[in-house]
């Protein structure tokens, strides 16, 4: 139960601005209105108490805001008849009291193929999750005004181009749903190196899509990838800061609720038939949180995603997985085989790996060392480091 203006911000930000965009047909105007709504519910409600549907009191607050904006501005008149004429219409509820839920409408809208992955990335952090634009800017390493212009671009090419705000017919659901799925997996990216509340803001998105899209294998798929991979983040680090490598992990310090729940949606996802990329990477990762792991299974797991993906990351992946589980000279093999990765530092790292476990020290070494040329991140530089002085002594 929502009991404050900033609580029902931080759950029903994403729901009302949607609501809002289906009934005005603008982004700005839109985006514009649900602030004012926000504010006023800020004001009002700590004196004259929440109202027992805040979702509702909120479109309904913005919708009068917008209304009163375009009589002040005093153009698109016709506009503002027709929303007052319409507004009970726009803003009907469902039986049970509640505005309709337009938030994957919004999502689609967002992750249109016209835009770029940049600006899709941003406008669904802003939109859906609610941050504003210096908070999207720290998180992606770019100046407030550069990520201001992407979304001042990208809310203008939907309104040039008439990008519809609805969820796609049929024919096209697959493809936009795996833009959809591929953003909020970039923003859990991000987050997961180390800024964990894009993480939380990646599972948040995830969680709505797989209640906004409760048949999808792949959205439940994603949510337990997700909710399996930050179960993790508490035993990546030690004390002192330093990488934690998997295999070394205490999985006491995993998140015992995170695991329980990553575990859930991939049972959905498996009962739905689910195959997909994202619900092999949850399975996979159900079998990491397992003590002992299965290395055979994970080893099979990561070749169907390599047939998935087609992808020399994922067969990398794959490499490492047969060396744990059929030995560092089945690895390797797999690894020599392994073209257009000369720049990817996990390449040369995972190389050197296997070749110390086999003993061939000065190979190992110069593979650390190519790794260490690759590499900018100071825990990363810290843990090759390690290694070459173990190959030393």
């Amino acid at each position: 139960m929502v009991t404050s203006a900033a609580e029902a911000f931080r759950e029903d930000w994403g729901r009302v601005l949607a609501a809002l965009i289906g009934i005005l047909g603008d982004f700005e105007l839109a985006e514009e209105a649900a602030q004012e709504a926000f504010a006023t519910a800020a004001e009002r409600w700590p004196r004259e108490g929440v109202p027992s549907n805040p979702a509702n009191w909120l479109v309904t607050t913005g919708r009068n805001r917008a209304i009163d904006t375009l009589r002040r501005r005093r153009v698109l008149a016709e506009k503002t008849r027709l929303l007052e004429a319409e507004a009970e219409e726009a803003t009907e509820m469902d039986e049970d009291g509640t505005i309709p839920d337009e938030r994957l409408e919004l999502l689609f809208t967002c992750c249109h193929p016209a835009l770029s992955t940049e600006a899709q990335v941003a406008l669904t952090l802003r939109t859906l999750g609610g941050l504003e634009t210096g908070e999207i800017a720290r998180a992606f390493l770019v100046a407030e005004p550069t990520m201001a212009q992407r979304l001042v671009r990208a809310k203008a090419k939907i309104k040039a181009a008439g990008i519809p705000f609805r969820v796609p017919p049929d024919h096209l659901l697959p493809d936009r749903l795996a833009a959809v799925t591929a953003t909020i997996y970039l923003i859990f990216n991000e987050g997961y190196g180390g800024r964990g509340e894009l993480a939380g803001e990646a599972i948040r998105l995830g969680g709505a899509l797989a209640e906004l899209m409760p048949d999808e294998p792949e959205a439940h798929g994603l949510l337990a990838l997700m909710l399996l991979l930050e179960a993790r983040r508490a035993a990546r680090f030690d004390r002192d800061g330093e990488i934690v490598l998997l295999a070394d992990q205490d999985r006491e310090l995993y998140d015992a609720a995170a695991v329980a729940s990553g575990r859930a949606a991939l049972d959905r996802a498996l009962a739905l038939r689910g195959r997909g990329p994202y619900v092999v990477q949850a399975a996979i990762g159900a079998l990491h949180a397992d003590e002992p792991r299965d290395r055979e299974q994970i080893a099979a797991l990561y070749a169907e995603l390599a047939r998935l993906t087609d992808s020399p990351v994922v067969e990398l992946n794959r490499a490492v997985a047969i060396g744990e589980a059929y030995g560092p000279a089945a690895g390797l093999a797999l690894v020599e085989k392994i073209d257009g990765l000369d720049s990817y530092r996990y390449l040369h790292s995972a190389r050197g790996e296997l070749l110390a476990r086999l003993g061939r020290e000065a190979e190992a070494r110069a593979a650390f060392e190519r790794a260490l040329a690759l590499i900018d991140d100071e825990a990363e530089e810290r843990l090759i480091a390690r290694k070459l002085r173990a190959i030393s002594r």
